[in-house]
């Protein structure tokens, strides 16, 4: 009979197969999910992106430990229609939301709803603009309508960003008594300290840089409008886009990086960081005087792209730069996967997350990209389809081609190439991407709204204990075709 072995060898062997363990289960731990999304960020107003002009030390940091994604895409550069893309994985035609301030169909399953079937504790920060109808106070009962968030402190549409309220589960309004970025962090992080030991998915998302243009005091004085490089693009607006309003939307993206800071330092603090996903990402940009534009919903790169950075330590190689196309669209599939939670069939999006743990090199060939209304006071003219590959962007209206850049030789859209007999051959591979896009997700160019309309009539301002059960006819969301 062989000698027993000594404990001390004992004592090692359990640490080590109890390590092993452990290191197993770490690594087929759910992730948390993270996303912070300010509201009109381009992707270019970010120091990892190669501005200069702006400091954003923290938002730089938390793409050092991830993967940067400089061709992140808005496939509808508007607030309501990217958001409810993000939440279902689905183009608008599909989920409803095609214009601003429409409601979120209730029938629509949501990532939160899928989440939450999974066993994460789920929380919603910040602006809503799912609920339809007039934006203000903003108040969303706790149940259905809050599309599977069950801890919230929100409110649907506050641009007032210096003296906001917001929401949590009673129709009495909470009022901020500091600019709201920092108010909405405290929730946050509140959330957080409270799910930290069970897998979260927390959505954070504030009004700046939305205009009006404006941050504390602190973060205005950084920057002189005076000596702002300003993009070669650039055309002077009367306003929103003038020097003062970069100037000022840049203080505001420092004080969403100071926020940034303080919630992966919370998820630090708490050893949560290697299992945590954050996502940095925005619903639109903003034009901000390029090609004389102002706002977004336009094909122009200051429009369609965002921020894009991804940290989830325990799976992404820290310190990647990628081209990779990645979308609004491919968010829910990508974040299904990364939990290993099934991807439904009809999801419009792809699941990339293969390609960002980089385990595939099978990438996507174009961004599909939807208007469906004109702005003619913001140089859209008509409802337009679109798709923007690594090196070409191209639109189109239903009736002829619109516009046609080569990314790699004009990266700040000077030339518009539409029609010009030397691009006939990729104008034409492009429109067959869109024509394939809208075949194989059931677009249509019907969907499109004939004229830009008033979606809500009567004051911006009810209370909720104001509205009747019923909601009167002039504070309903129109029907959509």
């Amino acid at each position: 009979m062989p000698p027993h072995p000594p404990r001390q060898l004992i004592r090692i062997t359990i640490a080590l197969w109890a390590g092993s363990a452990a290191i197993a289960l770490a690594a087929d731990r759910r992730p948390n999910i993270v996303i912070i999304m300010p509201d009109q960020m381009r992707g270019q107003a970010m120091g990892v992106a190669g501005n200069t002009q702006v400091r954003t030390p923290h938002i730089d940091r938390l793409a050092e430990s991830g993967v940067y994604l400089p061709n992140t895409i808005a496939n509808n550069p508007v607030c309501c229609p990217a958001r409810a893309t993000i939440l279902t994985g689905t183009y608008p035609h599909e989920h409803g939301m095609i214009v601003n301030d429409l409601k979120l169909r209730g029938s629509t399953v949501t990532l939160a709803e899928r989440l939450a079937d999974a066993g994460y504790a789920t929380g919603f920060v910040g602006k809503w603009h799912l609920e339809g109808g007039v934006r203000m106070p903003g108040f969303v009962p706790p149940g259905p309508r809050r599309q599977g968030f069950a801890f919230w402190a929100a409110n649907v549409c506050n641009h007032n960003h210096f003296k906001s309220i917001y929401f949590r589960d009673t129709d009495e309004p909470i009022h901020m008594d500091r600019y709201e970025t920092e108010v909405w962090t405290d929730e946050a992080i509140g959330f957080i300290r409270a799910n930290k030991d069970r897998p979260f998915f927390l959505w954070w998302t504030c009004g700046p840089p939305h205009n009006p243009y404006g941050a504390p005091e602190e973060f205005e004085k950084l920057y002189d409008p005076a000596t702002l490089q300003i993009r070669p693009n650039w055309t002077q607006p009367e306003r929103f886009g003038t020097r003062e309003d970069i100037a000022k939307y840049y203080a505001m993206i420092t004080d969403i990086d100071e926020q940034v800071g303080r919630i992966t330092q919370e998820l630090e603090i708490l050893n949560l960081t290697q299992d945590t996903l954050v996502l940095f990402i925005s619903d639109h940009g903003d034009m901000l005087g390029s090609h004389g534009g102002t706002f977004k919903c336009k094909p122009w790169e200051e429009s369609i792209r965002v921020p894009g950075i991804l940290a989830y330590p325990r799976k992404i190689r820290a310190g990647q730069k990628r081209d990779l196309l990645f979308s609004h669209v491919d968010i829910a599939p990508t974040v299904l996967a990364w939990c290993s939670l099934d991807v439904p069939a009809g999801l419009h999006g792809r699941d990339l997350h293969r390609q960002l743990n980089g385990e595939s090199d099978q990438e996507p060939e174009a961004v599909f990209m939807q208007i469906y209304e004109p702005r003619p006071q913001t140089q859209v003219p008509a409802g337009w389809r679109g798709v923007r590959t690594k090196r070409y962007t191209y639109a189109r209206l239903e009736d002829k081609p619109w516009l046609l850049f080569d990314l790699q030789e004009d990266p700040y859209q000077m030339k518009n190439l539409v029609d010009q007999p030397e691009t006939a051959t990729i104008q034409a591979q492009l429109d067959r991407l869109i024509q394939q896009e809208i075949a194989r997700t059931g677009d249509s160019w019907s969907v499109n709204l004939p004229e830009t309309t008033m979606l809500y009539r009567g004051p911006a301002v009810v209370h909720p204990r104001e509205l009747a059960d019923k909601e009167p006819e002039q504070h309903k969301s129109p029907t959509v075709r």
